[in-house]
């Protein structure tokens, strides 16, 4: 797994703060000259170079227009935006309400051909009933959430769910066993799920791995994540939403699911596993 989650997004800010620094440099600049330019204190463009602050955008634009490097700040504005939006807080995320979260991903989902998902917490997405993610999503709204849609954001979800059915598109799904005892909105809306993991599970462009509590295990249950084909991974903290497009991050998760993959029963095994779970509630 990778060092830390916000590696990527700090990478990002990395190369931009180098680049800031090399236009500088090219300018035959120093930092002191660069901030009296732009009118700020001494230390703000020390901290810019040593990527201690992230720069603004009114601050790229500035720096560009000091250093005589007008033509470089739509590309350096670009990778501002890129590398903000690598980690979205949820507040940020959210705050337009669940719906439009939920309908920003489907793009995504329309363009990928191989999906794995591992979820320590609770069935993924694509995989839940309408009525457990009504529960999800209404927790969520419950706890941080002023405005209350999750009623389209639901429709949206299980729209999204389409992608299950059309063609040339392949799914892994890992779930850890205590995902299927854990009664997110109560013993019938999880008999409803349990059995739609039965019947997702049987679909042939899917497969379906759970691990069974108490596995003989070197790696503990980690955050949640998908990987879309080999491009992306996205994964959901409790403070936000982070994007990996670094290759060598992506790979990082790719073996993590690997590895997390030799854990889990299939079939008959995982099949057995859901009807137990579903015994215990009836």
């Amino acid at each position: 797994m990778a060092e830390s989650p916000f590696s990527s997004a700090q990478q990002a800010r990395r190369i931009i703060a180098d680049r800031l620094a090399g236009l500088c440099r090219d300018a035959g600049l120093t930092g002191r000259e660069i901030a009296m330019r732009c009118g700020w204190h001494p230390s703000k463009s020390s901290r810019i170079m040593n990527a201690r602050t992230p720069p603004s955008a009114g601050d790229i634009r500035a720096w560009c227009r000091a250093c005589g490097a007008e033509d470089q700040t739509a590309d350096l504005l670009a990778s501002l935006r890129n590398a903000e939006g690598m980690w979205i807080g949820w507040r940020q995320m959210e705050q337009a309400g669940l719906k439009h979260a939920q309908e920003a991903r489907l793009p995504l989902f329309e363009r990928t051909r191989r999906f794995r998902s591992y979820s320590s917490w609770f069935v993924p997405g694509l995989i839940q009933t309408r009525a457990y993610t009504e529960a999800v999503l209404r927790a969520v709204q419950r706890r941080r959430v002023e405005v209350d849609d999750v009623a389209e954001a639901v429709a949206a979800r299980v729209e999204r769910q389409r992608v299950l059915y059309e063609g040339g598109r392949r799914f892994a799904f890992l779930i850890e066993e205590s995902v299927l005892r854990n009664s997110t909105g109560g013993p019938d809306v999880l008999v409803g799920q349990l059995g739609h993991l039965l019947t997702v599970g049987s679909l042939p462009n899917v497969s379906l791995g759970v691990i069974p509590t108490g596995s003989d295990r070197s790696r503990m249950p980690v955050e949640g994540f998908w990987i879309f084909d080999a491009a992306q991974t996205n994964v959901e903290l409790v403070s936000g939403y982070l994007t990996i497009t670094q290759p060598g991050e992506v790979t990082m998760y790719a073996e993590a699911f690997a590895e997390l993959a030799t854990l889990a029963v299939y079939g008959a095994s995982a099949r057995a596993l859901i009807a137990s779970a579903m015994d215990a509630l009836e």
